[in-house]
């Protein structure tokens, strides 16, 4: 596993979420779990599928990405949002969303 998803991972144990690997997976694919319940999902080793309110989605000025390979058509009105992640600051992002 690539450290910036590790890192990602480790941070979200310690706000009380569950990873939850595929062992038949190795291209990244684990879900993430809180109170029993997925609420995102790495596509890949640098791209995770949240699930936000569509409120908030708005209010941050979040965007589906336009090249998306996994969900390309993916609707403005979902509660998912594809967050793509290269750097440090990108974790700290994500983090504060959830």
């Amino acid at each position: 596993m690539p450290k910036l998803q590790a890192t990602l991972i480790s941070r979200l144990i310690d706000l009380g979420v569950e990873h939850v690997p595929y062992p038949d997976r190795h291209d990244g694919f684990c879900g993430l779990r809180y109170g029993g319940r997925e609420f995102a999902h790495f596509h890949d080793f640098n791209e995770l599928d949240l699930r936000l309110t569509k409120k908030l989605i708005r209010s941050e000025g979040l965007a589906h990405p336009p090249d998306s390979k996994v969900h390309p058509k993916r609707g403005i009105n979902s509660h998912w949002i594809e967050l793509r992640f290269s750097r440090q600051d990108d974790l700290d992002e994500i983090v504060r969303l959830v």
